[in-house]
């Protein structure tokens, strides 16, 4: 299975309003370094919304380039506009990327059926594997356990999901409906070793911008069965994570990097900088966990 372990959702460095392409390189070698099992361009966390599609390509290339097969890269390609998810979802397999995040369309809200035949005609387009993304809480649609597996009993190239829904239920759900070829990908950095504990393969991360060596760590512990480290590595976790979640992703990641001196703290409107006893928080976290 290729999509397994630790991926990092990156954040997409800017500096004067551009790509700073400088520190996006050293960032992704960085998380190499670090031990990171692959690497998420241009989703959620990497402003994706904000990005112009020459933008989102050339994010989808330094990493490739950069990378250099070390690690699997899944370019996020995902739109709630089919046609651009089968462009993007095609550029990402011409850059060499290994695989597409595909979000389910945000805002339309269509129905499960809908979902259905949205992944279905990218599939038609583009042969290139791809991870389903999950996040109602963004999207305002939930594609649920029944549908997911309909998808990936149906479409070649649906390897998984990310799943961000943090719901236990859920989760098991789709691994009991879909089987252990599924790559079941948490999206939800509160509950990775919890899903993990019933079948899942590993996580797409925000806390992993800052603290990669951590969560691949975890991930590592609960394969080899070293449970008591793994469960260890979870409660060191913990802080990170919360403060990389007390404003809206990716707002405390970049504040974060920032602090750490690994990219400028740049954001794009609508995303705003941190209110000082967010910033607060975040410090204190860095601290405690020995990053600053």
């Amino acid at each position: 299975m290729q999509f397994k372990g630790a991926f990092t959702a990156l954040v997409t460095p800017f500096r004067d309003g551009e790509v700073d392409e400088t520190a996006y390189r050293d960032l992704i070698e960085w998380q190499i370094e670090q031990g990171i099992h692959g690497l998420v361009p241009c989703g959620t966390t990497g402003e994706s919304a904000t990005l112009s599609h020459e933008e989102h390509k050339r994010v989808i290339s330094i990493c490739v380039d950069q990378t250099k097969k070390r690690v699997p890269v899944l370019a996020g390609a995902g739109s709630n506009n089919t046609r651009e998810a089968v462009e993007l979802t095609r550029y990402a397999k011409e850059a060499g990327a290994d695989g597409a995040l595909l979000i389910t369309p945000y805002y339309n809200k269509p129905t499960q059926r809908g979902l259905v035949a949205h992944f279905k005609t990218i599939a038609q387009e583009v042969d290139l594997p791809f991870i389903v993304y999950n996040v109602p809480g963004r999207t305002g649609v939930n594609c649920l356990p029944e549908t997911q597996a309909e998808l990936f009993s149906t479409i070649q190239q649906v390897k998984g999901v990310k799943e961000a829904t943090a719901d236990l239920v859920q989760v098991s759900r789709i691994i009991e409906l879909c089987g252990p070829e599924f790559a079941f990908l948490s999206g939800d950095d509160f509950t990775v070793l919890p899903s993990l504990s019933v079948g899942g393969h590993g996580v797409i991360s925000v806390v992993t911008n800052i603290a990669p060596s951590l969560m691949a760590s975890m991930c590592e512990a609960y394969a080899a069965g070293e449970t008591n480290r793994a469960k260890d590595l979870h409660y060191q976790l913990a802080p990170l994570c919360r403060a990389m979640f007390a404003e809206t992703n990716p707002i405390p990641a970049k504040t974060a990097l920032g602090m750490m001196g690994k990219i400028k703290t740049e954001l794009r409107l609508p995303l705003y900088p941190m209110e000082e006893k967010n910033e607060a928080l975040v410090r204190d976290a860095l601290e405690l966990a020995g990053l600053l």
